[in-house]
């Protein structure tokens, strides 16, 4: 189990479990969910090996794929109310290079409806690398509010955000600087790299 090899990490260094993840820049409630029998991803896991000078297998053999590539979790959807480390619903698992790894953490979204299509399509998967933001043009998930996280196209305007469907048929949608802060509108990553459905 994961949280019992991290313990034991832990106790042989002399540090918190909860002082390790504001080290690593994880979120304050990670380690209960952790805790709790949530399991990070495998970008998290290789920060967390780095940081004990341990290999990732100690945690799971699983986390590095039988050739050489790193595994990711792949969500059906992302909720406001749940840190990404803590999400349990994981409907599959994509690979991506260890060069890959290396520069940032990483997870994968299953796309559902035709917003941003013909590019990225419904049931297609973005492998998003996490950042709090994105520059004009990109394409981002972001979440708004209580609702599930959506992927778009940003554009920033001295008045707030617009989020952009590829899809003509949709409208582009403005939120002001105040609604940003009060809904609020966040960026959870950038989609880096699509795997469509075959």
């Amino acid at each position: 189990m994961f949280w019992d090899k991290f313990v034991k990490l832990c106790a042989r260094r002399n540090i918190s479990p909860s002082a390790v993840c504001a080290k690593l820049g994880f979120g304050s409630s990670t380690a209960t969910h952790w805790k709790k029998g949530s399991v990070p991803g495998a970008t998290s896991i290789c920060k967390i090996a780095g940081f004990f000078d341990v290999p990732v297998s100690y945690f799971s053999a699983e986390t590095v794929t039988v050739n050489g590539g790193i595994r990711i979790p792949v969500y059906g959807k992302v909720a406001s109310e749940v840190p990404i480390e803590a999400i349990t619903d994981i409907e599959a698992y994509e690979d991506i290079s260890e060069e890959m790894a290396s520069k940032g953490e990483y997870f994968a979204l299953h796309i559902s409806g035709d917003s941003m299509e013909p590019k990225i399509g419904d049931g297609d998967t973005v492998i998003v690398r996490r950042q709090r933001d994105c520059e004009n043009g990109e394409i981002a998930i972001i979440l708004v509010g209580s609702e599930d996280a959506v992927c778009r196209r940003i554009k920033k305007m001295p008045c707030g955000i617009m989020l952009i469907s590829d899809n003509p048929k949709y409208n582009p949608v403005v939120y002001t600087e105040r609604e940003v802060q009060t809904l609020p509108v966040c960026i959870l990553g950038k989609a880096v790299e699509l795997r469509a459905r075959l």
